[in-house]
Formats: structure tokens, sequence, C-alpha cells
């Protein structure tokens, strides 16, 4: 592993979307100077507009983040692509030799594919939570960030405490925890996160509605996500992913939801694939898993 990285590598965020557009501009606010990397109109559109950022926690403000169309050599890069972009953004991480990565994607399986492109550098996963959308149609304006309630929190193992952009991170008006393991970090969100995406896009309606549209069908799925979370290592019971949901906006709403809405697949294997694959593994059954992710394969046909 290399070692520590110098104080004055670049920061990078690589996918300007609504988590990476948030990050970068909360970086920003925190005096922090980053740049932005993404396809290029979202590269454009930012370089000419900047980030503006709606949010109940911090308020509003634009920022004007640096943007990009490659990682500079030897940065400190926090990764907030979505699934699909995975395979171009470690690409493009290769040809930069980062110092450091530190990826927000959903799911479990990405870690694994950045650390093969990225062989000897220090790669961590971590997690963000909030409700947070892109909302700008358009590139004649600022790219525009959404962010919805009082939650923001960044989760990253308990080893990452000295990475660049985690010391960052405490920085801005985000609440960042640094514990745990690595297995941990990503399946205690994981384990919530892909229950209430499944029944939000399945039912497309906010989350108490879709708890309640099939109470049966919920708590199996409940019980078979809990499940293999535990086989992960994360004890886990449906009783307490009840309680996580329960506790969260009735009216809160997923990304994946408004993926499938919008006619794309997003991040369903990423987020549900992903539970089934490791279910399989361990030898759990997952039959209300399977019946979720059907239903919302079936509203994409």
């Amino acid at each position: 592993m290399r070692g520590m990285p110098r104080t004055d590598a670049p920061l990078v965020v690589l996918g300007p979307g609504a988590i990476g557009g948030l990050v970068a501009a909360l970086l920003e606010r925190a005096g922090h100077p980053v740049t932005v990397v993404g396809r290029a109109g979202s590269v454009a559109q930012v370089a000419a507009h900047g980030i503006a950022v709606e949010s109940d926690l911090v308020g509003s403000w634009t920022a004007q983040p640096a943007a990009a169309a490659q990682v500079p050599h030897g940065a400190c890069v926090i990764v907030a692509v979505k699934a699909e972009g995975l395979e171009a953004a470690a690409a493009l991480l290769a040809a930069a030799a980062p110092a450091e990565v530190l990826s927000l994607l959903n799911g479990v399986e990405h870690l694994d594919a950045l650390r093969a492109a990225l062989p000897g550098t220090r790669v961590v996963a971590g997690t963000i939570a909030g409700e947070t959308l892109r909302t700008s149609a358009g590139r004649d304006g600022p790219l525009t960030v959404r962010h919805r309630g009082r939650l923001l929190r960044v989760v990253a193992p308990a080893d990452a405490a000295g990475l660049a952009s985690v010391r960052a991170l405490r920085d801005t008006a985000a609440d960042v925890v640094v514990d745990g393991t690595q297995a941990q970090v990503l399946w205690l969100k994981l384990r919530f996160l892909a229950p209430m995406a499944l029944l939000t896009s399945r039912w497309d309606a906010g989350l108490g509605e879709a708890l309640d549209r099939d109470p049966a069908g919920a708590q199996a799925l409940l019980a078979e996500v809990a499940a293999v979370a535990s086989a992960e290592g994360v004890p886990t019971t449906a009783q307490d992913l009840h309680a996580i949901l329960a506790g969260l906006p009735p009216t809160m709403r997923s990304s994946l939801q408004a993926d499938v809405e919008a006619g794309r697949a997003g991040e369903l294997d990423a987020i549900g694939g992903a539970v089934q694959r490791r279910g399989r593994s361990h030898g759990v059954a997952t039959p209300a898993l399977d019946t979720t992710i059907a239903a919302v394969e079936a509203r994409l046909r």
C-alpha cells in the first residue's frame, strides 16, 4: 500500500450527480479546493454555472468548484458515480494513479472492482445517507442538487480515519462517522437501503405507503435481507430493519425509484442483485426478494 497521501494532493469528486454534486459543494463551502470530474456535458455545466444546492439542513448556495474531464495524477478521489458508471470510473482512476480512493457507491460489489483496477492504491468504501436528487434538467444553468430532510451522514471504516478525503469531509456540515470494519460499513447501509429502494420502486410510493401495501410481503423481504446481512457478519433481524425504516420520513423516496420512473434500471442490480448473490453464496433462500426484484423489472418492461 502507498503511505499517507501528501496534504497538497488535489482533492477530486468523480461523478457530479446528486451525491457527488452535494459532496463537492460541501467541500468547497468548507474551504477545500476541489475538482469535479465527470462526463463532458456535466463538466461544461459546472465550469460555466457551478453547482446550486438547496438543502433543508445547510441552506441554499451556489458552489464554483473546478471541473475537468480527467482525474489529476496523484489525486485524493471521492468516487460518487452510479453503478452503471463504475467501469468508466475505474478506467479514469487507473490512468491517474490516485493517492487514495474513497468510494461512496451503493451496494458492496463495487469495492472489489475498484481494487482490481488500482492495485497498490488504498481503496476504501464508505457510505452516505440522505435524500438527495439532482434536479437540473438543462445545461443553461447550474447543476442543481436538492437535499431533503435533516439526514446527511457519511460513514467510513475505522482504518480510514487518516485518509485526506475523510479528514476533509469532517470539515463539512455532514455528520461523519468513522467506525467499524469495511463489511460492517457497507452492510449497515445496504441492509435497510435494499428494502427501502426495492419497495418504493415496486409500489411507486413513499416509504410509509410502500411498507403498508403488502405488510406480509414486506415482512418476508425484511427477514430475508436481515438473514443475508447476518451471514455477512452484521447481525440483523427483520424487527431491526422495520424499526429503521419506520424511523425514516414516510414520504421518503429512493433514487432507484426515480430511475425506474424514468425507465432506467439504475442500481437495481447493484442493490437488489447484490443481496441476491450474497444470499445464494450463503445458502439463504430469498423468494420474497426475488419476487420484489421481478416486480420492479416488470415495471421497467
